[in-house]
């Protein structure tokens, strides 16, 4: 089984806080009809410390404030690296990413990418690196808008098992290292993949000095001063030329249940 009880957990509670913290979403201590199904979740996030109480509201406390950052470290990197495994041509040896910057809009994009001849790798990868699975294809959900909450019933749909048995069955049904063949391809998918999130870091980094450089000549000021955040470096990926290296905070666990 690759969604655990613990994975549901961490899964519920994150986007929990998200809705506090991302979206200033307030949440009743004596609920909502509509909440009520998710009292069972914000009980338990007291109980260890994450949530506190403000008034007739719940409110993270600096424990969630800081296992809701720790998610979002590793939000970031699986959205640099592990989503150029997205679709690969394993009879080519191409990646669809090497082409990212030929599209012009995201329709132009999808369509290139619905290619069958693409595979999914992104699990064979968290196998490989020793990461969950089940951790990165809900990462996936949250990146494609999966997980709606803004339709109703969306509390339901979260306390049901519902969501967490789609991901048993994307993780089961993935590709695995095995499968693709000796050990060492596997590793070498993990190498060219490398190589191409760091050209590509490169090529945004080249876009941005160049949008930097049109502005200062034209005299506009919108995007001077503009921080650049350490894991949009090229400097902070640097270690993953290393196949088996993973940042340290993916091996900290989300929540201590």
């Amino acid at each position: 089984m690759y969604v655990t009880e613990n994975n549901k957990k961490n899964f519920r509670s994150i986007l929990l806080l998200d809705e506090m913290i991302s979206h200033n979403r307030q949440f009743k201590t004596v609920p909502e009809p509509d909440d009520k199904a998710l009292e069972p979740f914000f009980v338990e996030l007291m109980a260890k410390g994450y949530l506190t109480t403000a008034g007739l509201y719940y409110a993270p406390t600096a424990k969630g404030r800081e296992a809701y950052e720790l998610f979002n470290k590793r939000f970031q990197e699986y959205l640099k690296l592990f989503d150029i495994f997205s679709f690969v041509d394993l009879t080519a040896g191409e990646f669809a990413f090497a082409r990212f910057f030929d599209f012009d809009t995201d329709e132009q994009w999808h369509n290139f990418t619905n290619d069958p001849r693409f595979e999914d790798l992104r699990i064979a990868v968290a196998v490989f690196k020793k990461l969950d699975p089940a951790e990165i294809v809900f990462m996936s959900f949250i990146n494609e808008h999966r997980i709606d909450t803004e339709t109703g019933g969306w509390q339901m749909d979260l306390a049901s098992d519902a969501i967490w048995n789609e991901i048993e069955q994307i993780c089961t049904a993935a590709l695995k290292p095995e499968q693709l063949g000796t050990p060492d391809v596997i590793e070498d998918i993990v190498r060219q993949g490398t190589d191409l999130m760091m050209d590509l870091l490169r090529e945004e980094e080249a876009h941005r000095k160049e949008e930097e450089a049109q502005l200062a000549t034209t005299g506009g000021n919108a995007q001077q001063g503009t921080v650049v955040e350490e894991y949009e470096t090229v400097e902070y990926y640097e270690p993953y030329y290393d196949p088996w290296y993973v940042s340290p905070f993916w091996l900290v666990p989300l929540f201590l249940w």
